[in-house]
């Protein structure tokens, strides 16, 4: 009963964040003017962004799978997509809980511990950090003044000033945290033994390596090279699933191909927020950032992210109910197959 209203409580907080920050991206933003826009928009360019999202979902499951393959256990594409689209779904919910969701859900169907595939999915969101840093460090260093200059007042400085200058004058708390760390870290390895027969720290042990496990699991890739392709080809597509959209609407038409990978960017640091799928701040980052960098006027600004936004949103929707219920209802043969598999290996 605590943990629902809990869940409940963090979902209605989550939610007045998203609320929030959508009021303060459409604070200043003509409405009828939106409203025209989205009824002479191109409808057909947002399909084709919201295709290729789609095959970024196929490529990012497959890729899943590369990394759970190592660990003994061959899930089905199909399985692993459905769980993936799953957590997704739950992400419009509370954010970061489908990165669980998904594992839960997988390890479910096809007889996987979903501590190991947790593990999994930290490597998959490391690879994507690293991608996206390069993406960004090379955007910097190729694009015009304009864009440094939206970034260092938008997002670096009051990320040195909200984040880093609190964090360099508490060094003396952050140091006796540290050395805590560091000593309940020698009594659990000094005292294993005897800590592992608690129940309640069994488990935590029994799940501590179990994502150990599933971290492992980016030294054994046996196809390296199938799995970097399929991370440089979903973000290309993720690149084009942003730069199509400008074409659905006449004032951002003129935009290019390093303009769609500076509002990809925008919107990776939009999507940490913690708000449902990024509700909010993707909106007045993306409007701003247009604003700011190629002068597009807000309303053109809002639709362009409106467009962008909830067309996936839409599309997650459709097929992330579509995919839990496959997920979840009953299978046939699976879990005794990885399990054979497993006792194989």
């Amino acid at each position: 009963m605590k943990k629902k209203i809990t869940q409940v409580l963090q979902f209605i907080i989550f939610l007045a964040i998203g609320i929030f920050l959508l009021w303060i991206a459409f604070r200043n933003v003509r409405f009828r003017e939106l409203a025209d826009g989205l009824r002479t928009a191109n409808y057909f360019f947002v399909i084709l962004s919201v295709t290729f999202n789609i095959f970024a979902f196929l490529s990012r499951a497959r890729r899943w799978n590369l990394l759970i393959y190592p660990l003994g256990y061959k899930p089905s594409f199909l399985n692993t997509f459905n769980a993936m689209m799953t957590g997704y779904l739950a992400n419009l919910a509370l954010p970061r809980i489908g990165e669980i969701t998904r594992c839960v859900a997988l390890g479910k169907k096809e007889d996987i511990p979903a501590d190991k595939l947790i593990g999994t999915v930290v490597v998959e969101r490391a690879v994507d950090f690293v991608a996206l840093l390069i993406i960004m460090t090379t955007m910097i260093f190729t694009s015009g003044d304009k864009i440094r200059q939206f970034l260092k007042e938008t997002i670096f400085i009051p990320l040195k000033e909200q984040v880093l200058i609190p964090a360099g004058q508490t060094w003396l708390i952050w140091s006796i945290v540290l050395l805590v760390l560091a000593f309940l870290l020698w009594l659990i390895v000094r005292y294993r033994r005897k800590l592992g027969k608690i129940p309640l720290v069994s488990q935590i042990f029994k799940l501590s390596k179990g994502i150990i496990t599933g971290l492992k699991s980016i030294t054994r890739l046996e196809k390296k090279w199938e799995f970097l392709f399929h991370t440089v080809f979903m973000w290309i597509c993720y690149i084009f699933m942003t730069w199509i959209v400008v074409f659905a609407i006449d004032n951002t038409s003129h935009l290019g191909f390093r303009d769609a990978i500076f509002l990809l960017v925008l919107g990776g640091f939009a999507m940490v927020a913690p708000v449902p799928s990024g509700m909010g701040a993707f909106h007045y980052i993306i409007s701003r950032g247009l604003a700011f960098v190629q002068g597009v006027n807000l309303e053109d600004g809002a639709l362009y992210a409106i467009l962008t936004h909830e067309s996936q949103v839409i599309m997650v929707l459709i097929i992330g109910i579509a995919s839990s219920y496959m997920i979840f209802r009953k299978g046939k043969g699976r879990k005794k197959k990885n399990s054979e598999e497993v006792q194989k290996g």
